[in-house]
C-alpha cells in the first residue's frame, strides 16, 4: 500500500530476516517460528545461524551462561547481551504479578483519577481502555481544552482503544469549576461517541465526570445505557 511505513524498510528484494520483521509488525510477534524471533533479536540479514542457535531448545539457548553464549554459540558480547535479557525478560514476565489495576466500579476508577484530574486548571478529557475483565490497558489524555470547554475529536478518543485491542472503554473529564454535575453537551458528545464505539464493536462502559470533591457517574445516573446485560450492575457504587 503506497504511503505503509513498514516500506521504509530497505531492500527491494526483502531478506528473510526483513521479511520476518516485517511479518512481526504486520501480524504480531506469534507470527513467527523461535528461529525468526531469535533472528529479529540478534539483527542482522541471514536466519542461518539463528536457526542453527535453537536446535537444542529455545529453553536452553535463554537460560546459557555468558560464557557458553560467547565461547561456545560464538556470540559476540553484544548479541549474549540480548540473549540474556530476553531470557530474564521471559523469567520476570512468567512471574509477574498482574500490576494493572481493576477498574470495576465508578468509585474505584474516580479513586484512580481523581490524583491525575482533580485542581487541574483547564478541562481535560481522558480515555480509559480496559479488556473482557475491566483491567485497564491504556489510558490517554486525548484532548485539553479552557477553563469550562474542551473540543473532542472522537477519532483522537477511539484511536487508543483499537491499538490496545480493548474490548470496552470508560472516559473521564474534569470541571475546574468545581461542580461535576455533566452539562447537557457533556452527555450529547457522550453518546455520539458511544454510537462510534458501537461501529468498531468496542463498548462505552461509563462516563466519569469528576469535580473538586465529587464525581457524577452518566451510567449510575441513568443518562447513558450500558451495552451489555449485567453490566450496569458490575459498575455500580458500592
Amino acid at each position: 500500500m503506497d504511503g505503509d511505513w513498514l516500506t521504509n524498510l530497505e531492500g527491494s528484494g526483502p531478506s528473510a530476516a526483513e521479511e520476518a520483521r516485517r511479518r512481526l509488525l504486520r501480524l504480531g510477534a506469534r507470527a513467527l517460528s523461535n528461529a525468526e524471533l531469535i533472528g529479529v533479536l540478534l539483527g542482522g540479514e541471514e536466519l542461518t545461524r539463528a536457526a542453527s542457535l535453537v536446535e537444542q531448545g529455545l529453553k536452553a539457548l535463554l537460560t546459557e551462561s555468558p560464557e557458553a553464549l560467547i565461547e561456545f554459540r560464538q556470540l559476540s558480547a553484544e548479541e549474549a547481551s540480548r540473549v540474556l535479557a530476553a531470557g530474564e525478560l521471559a523469567r520476570r514476565l512468567h512471574a509477574a504479578v498482574e500490576e494493572r489495576p481493576r477498574l470495576q466500579t465508578p468509585q474505584g476508577i474516580y479513586e484512580w483519577a481523581r490524583k491525575q484530574l482533580v485542581g487541574a486548571r483547564r478541562e481535560e478529557f481522558h480515555v480509559l481502555c480496559l479488556n473482557s475483565r475491566n483491567v485497564l490497558l491504556r489510558h490517554a489524555c486525548v484532548a485539553v481544552g479552557s477553563i469550562d470547554q474542551c473540543h473532542v475529536d472522537p477519532r483522537e478518543v477511539l484511536a487508543p482503544a483499537i491499538t490496545a485491542r480493548a474490548t470496552g472503554i470508560v472516559l473521564l473529564h474534569n470541571h475546574p469549576s468545581g461542580d461535576p454535575e455533566p452539562s447537557v453537551q457533556d452527555v450529547a458528545l457522550t453518546r455520539q461517541l458511544r454510537e462510534g464505539a458501537r461501529l468498531l464493536c468496542l463498548r462505552l462502559l461509563d462516563h466519569i465526570v469528576v469535580g473538586e470533591t465529587g464525581f457524577v457517574s452518566m451510567l449510575a445516573r441513568g443518562l447513558i445505557k450500558g451495552d451489555e446485560p449485567g453490566f450496569s450492575a458490575r459498575l455500580q457504587s458500592p
